[in-house]
């Protein structure tokens, strides 16, 4: 599929199983930490939608304003942050070359790369909208 070129609705028919869609304050900006730290790739990045890939998965942001008829508009904080309570885990991530370069970035590292007890090194990086993205590779 050419997420390049893909209109709207054949988009949103080709979609199956389970999707996830990030509402965020500003998409580019959003897609420049995803690509920066995560090698992610954004797609028709506008002010107000993307598609993003990873590997062979795919995933859409939105812009707060295109939810102004959606009734989860009105559940989202004022004040950050807003993705509290959720783990976006990138399995095929290294965590320590994400760190570097999220850390050259500027951008935030909740806890740095570690070696956890059910066999994965990870590490936990929050991004302006209060996600926290999890780069995860299985130790050894």
């Amino acid at each position: 599929m050419d997420y390049e070129t893909i209109d709207a609705d054949s988009f949103g028919r080709s979609l199956r199983g389970i999707g996830n869609n990030l509402l965020v304050r500003d998409v580019p900006a959003e897609i420049t930490f995803l690509e920066t730290v995560f090698h992610m790739r954004g797609h028709q990045v506008s002010k107000d939608f993307a598609i993003v890939t990873y590997g062979g998965q795919v995933f859409q942001l939105h812009s707060d304003r295109t939810y102004a008829e959606n009734p989860l508009l009105g559940l989202l904080p004022e004040n950050p942050p807003r993705g509290a309570g959720i783990e976006i885990r990138l399995y095929d991530t290294d965590p320590d070359e994400a760190v570097d370069r999220a850390e050259a970035a500027g951008f935030t590292i909740l806890q740095a790369p570690a070696d956890k007890p059910h066999g994965l090194r990870e590490a936990y990086l929050l991004c302006e909208n209060g996600y926290a993205w999890v780069p995860s590779r299985t130790k050894g």
